[in-house]
C-alpha cells in the first residue's frame, strides 16, 4: 500500500512569503517533523516558474528541504529528505531533522513511499495552481 501525497500552499503572513505544507497520510509532514510553527519552504522556491519543481522525482537521488523549526534552519537545522524515483514508486527517505536546543527533541518520519503517478499528478498540481494565483 502507497502513502498519499498532498501539497498545501499557505498564503503569506506578515512575516513570511507564501509556503509550501506537505501532508502525507492526512498528516502535515513538516509539522509533525519539527513542531507547531514550523515552516515549510517558500512557494517560489519549491514551484519555480520556467522549470520543473524539484519536488519532482527522477532515477538520481537529491536531498530536498522540506522545513525548518521556527527559530529557523540557521539555527537549529532544516527538516530534509532524500527523493527519489524507482520505476512507479517514489521514495523519500534518509530524513534529517532540526535539533534544537531549547524544544524537544524531534524524530525523523519513516521511510514513504509514493505512486509515481500520483506523486506526479500532485506535483502538476500544485505547479499549475501556483502560477495561477500570481500571474498578473
Amino acid at each position: 500500500m502507497f502513502d498519499r501525497f498532498q501539497i498545501r500552499e499557505l498564503p503569506p503572513g506578515s512575516r513570511f512569503a507564501a509556503q509550501l505544507r506537505f501532508w502525507v497520510n492526512g498528516e502535515d509532514v513538516v509539522e509533525e517533523a519539527v513542531g507547531e510553527g514550523g515552516r515549510g519552504p517558500y512557494a517560489v522556491d519549491a514551484l519555480p516558474a520556467g522549470r520543473p519543481s524539484p519536488l519532482r522525482a527522477t532515477g538520481d537521488a537529491r536531498r530536498l528541504v522540506l522545513g525548518e523549526p521556527d527559530c529557523t534552519g540557521g539555527c537549529c537545522g532544516f527538516l530534509t529528505v532524500v527523493v527519489q524515483r524507482f520505476g512507479e514508486i517514489v521514495q523519500w527517505s534518509d530524513w534529517e531533522v532540526p535539533s534544537p536546543t531549547h524544544t524537544p527533541v524531534f524524530c525523523p518520519p519513516p521511510e514513504l513511499h509514493f505512486d509515481a503517478i500520483q506523486y506526479d499528478a500532485e506535483v502538476t498540481r500544485a505547479e499549475a495552481n501556483h502560477w495561477s494565483q500570481v500571474r498578473p
